[in-house]
């Protein structure tokens, strides 16, 4: 019998919080490593698989064990939504990759150009054709940890603009900030061509 076998009879409110706590971990890691392989993050994905994998099947082990508990499915599942939760809320936290933003400004776009090239950020516009006539098309790629400052200037500047953001899978060349955040510094060893 080995020592969590041992420790789950002496105190059998343990299990379930083991469960419930590893299950959060597991699914935690596993959306972590699911964005890092979306970026391109080999290294730093597979460590996370790693861990991801050894939490589960400990975890699974100790519920096989107990079959004949029904809390300790309830844990296994409360886990399992705290973890995705959780895995969310962190990847969100530590905003790797970047973003490509598409601004229509409601009116002349030449100050946000100026303002957006002045934070350093790549513009590139077009003249285009809206719904209510011509429009200027802004395009500019930043990292995803600066797009809060980058949503600011456009608010700022444009309050009535229509904008999207979307993820960008990868970048070759041109203008982009090289504000990066601790963590994308530490992952950047573990990604293609680094």
């Amino acid at each position: 019998m080995n020592f969590l076998s041992q420790l789950f009879i002496e105190y059998p409110w343990a299990l379930p919080l083991f469960i419930f706590c590893a299950r959060i971990c597991d699914v935690t890691f596993g959306t972590m490593r699911m964005r890092f392989v979306s970026r391109g993050y080999r290294l730093a994905a597979a460590a996370v698989g790693f861990v991801e994998v050894l939490i589960w099947v400990t975890t699974i082990s100790q519920l096989i064990q107990n079959l004949d508990r029904w809390y300790n499915y309830v844990a296994y599942a409360g886990g399992y939504a705290a973890g995705t939760y959780l895995g969310l809320l962190l990847e969100g936290c530590l905003a790797l990759g970047k973003v490509m933003v598409r601004v229509f400004p409601q009116r002349d776009a030449s100050q946000l150009i100026e303002i957006l090239r002045q934070g350093n950020f790549g513009v590139t516009s077009i003249d285009g054709q809206g719904a209510r006539g011509p429009v200027k098309v802004i395009f500019t790629i930043v990292p995803r940890h600066a797009l809060p400052e980058v949503v600011g200037l456009i608010k700022r500047c444009s309050p009535n603009a229509f904008f999207t953001i979307e993820e960008v899978a990868a970048v070759h060349q041109g203008i982009a900030p090289v504000r990066e955040t601790g963590v994308s510094r530490f992952l950047k060893f573990s990604r293609p061509g680094k």
